[in-house]
């Protein structure tokens, strides 16, 4: 049901053109409250490696791990939701993510900062099947890019304001005390996170839903790969090498901006950075949501792919905070068409496994992709700059290939509400 009991009738046309339910209200509650937390810790997560002994290739080594363990918990947390139903799967993720959380506050050792990470880190990825399917369960077909950029644009939030904390509290109490300090923030926002979550999301029937099939969900991957179409084949393909462009330097831009430039910026500069970067992806989510539910979502995914791809070279030539300011802009311009892009592979996906084709996805994209960030430390020891020309190499490789392989969801696939 719609907010619309109770309330003035501008809020409850607002409610509805922001597709804004119950469930997808609790859901983003959860999505700001463990975002807060993670990302007041997890974004100098390079810098607390460094500090606790850690080398480059430990850092690059996290990165990689992020990108393999958001391969193989996309599936079964696809699985799982499909299965036991997306309320109760989130609950199960984020008891794991509150237990990675305390390992890193109850052990200051680089070595137990990877091992928590195994739990935490991958988060996002192991609840985001769940989160679409839900968005795709409670929305119309002409509301659903609406509910996807909004939850992208809720999730920017604590991506914005975030950093800015962690850095007060790097300012305030140091590199290990405050990131630290960080996580226990993090732990507490989780727990309240947790029972809005379960008080708030409505409860569901896995597989009975009126829009799916009858159908049990398909726990084999390579059965289920069968299922996927040519257009989200493609897709896939050229999303492999976008990403590879955003990986190889995406562990070192901290330490790009904060330690080897001419003039390097703060830790509290570099949230702010941040910031700008998410306050940018948010003011393009709602009006490009608005089009795309209206018209074909292939020029958005396609201008998405060309602001991943400009980023690394302009960054190249970032050497102070003013320059660094305008790439973080281009940054946060690359999120343009991300939610069109989950939009689409929701629609190609089979009715009765949106779920588990989302987290087959990426599964794939991101098993293939965590090769990107070992590169990158590599690359990164060779220099910094080559670094940041390859990933410039594979960001045209895939823009070029998305614009003349990619495809929009087919005609004899669109359904009629």
């Amino acid at each position: 049901m719609t907010l619309k009991s109770g309330i003035s009738s501008p809020v409850s046309r607002l409610a509805d053109f922001l597709a804004l339910q119950r469930s997808t209200l609790g859901l983003l509650a959860m999505v700001i409250l463990v975002g807060m937390g993670e990302r007041m810790a997890e974004r100098f997560l390079p810098i607390y490696i460094l500090a606790l002994g850690g080398g480059v290739l430990a850092v690059g080594l996290l990165q990689a791990m992020d990108n393999l363990l958001s391969a193989l918990y996309a599936f079964p947390g696809g699985y799982l939701s499909d299965r036991i139903g997306i309320k109760r799967s989130l609950l199960i993720f984020n008891l794991i993510a509150m237990a990675g959380f305390a390992l890193v506050i109850l052990i200051p050792a680089w070595q137990a900062v990877l091992i928590g990470a195994v739990l935490f880190i991958s988060w996002s990825a192991i609840s985001l099947p769940a989160t679409m399917s839900l968005i795709y369960r409670v929305l119309p077909q002409n509301k659903r890019t609406m509910g996807v950029s909004v939850h992208s644009l809720t999730r920017r939030i604590p991506m914005a304001l975030g950093p800015v904390i962690g850095g007060v509290f790097i300012g305030i109490w140091g590199e290990q005390n405050g990131i630290r300090l960080a996580f226990a923030a993090a732990l507490a926002m989780a727990v309240l996170a947790l029972v809005l979550q379960q008080r708030m999301i409505e409860e569901d029937r896995p597989g009975k839903d009126a829009d799916t099939c009858e159908l049990a969900p398909e726990k084999n991957p390579l059965k289920l790969l069968r299922l996927m179409n040519p257009a989200m084949k493609r897709l896939l393909a050229t999303d492999i090498l976008i990403r590879f462009c955003e990986q190889i330097p995406y562990a070192f831009v901290v330490v790009w901006c904060m330690k080897t430039i001419a003039r390097p910026v703060s830790a509290l500069e570099f949230g702010f950075l941040t910031t700008l970067e998410m306050g940018v992806a948010m003011l393009v989510y709602i009006p490009v949501a608005y089009l795309a539910d209206r018209s074909t979502k292939k020029p958005f995914v396609l201008m998405t792919f060309v602001f991943f791809t400009l980023f690394p070279l302009v960054l190249l030539y970032s050497r102070s905070l003013e320059w660094l300011i305008l790439a973080f802009i281009l940054r946060g311009l690359k999120e343009f068409g991300e939610p069109t892009r989950k939009a689409l592979i929701m629609d190609l996906a089979p009715d009765n496994c949106k779920a588990g084709m989302f987290g087959l996805y990426y599964l794939i994209r991101d098993m293939v992709v965590a090769l990107a960030a070992l590169g990158g430390a590599f690359l990164w020891q060779i220099s910094p700059e080559a670094n940041l020309i390859t990933a410039f190499g594979f960001g045209v490789m895939g823009t070029l290939g998305f614009a003349i392989f990619g495809t929009d969801l087919p005609t004899s696939l669109r359904r009629p509400e």
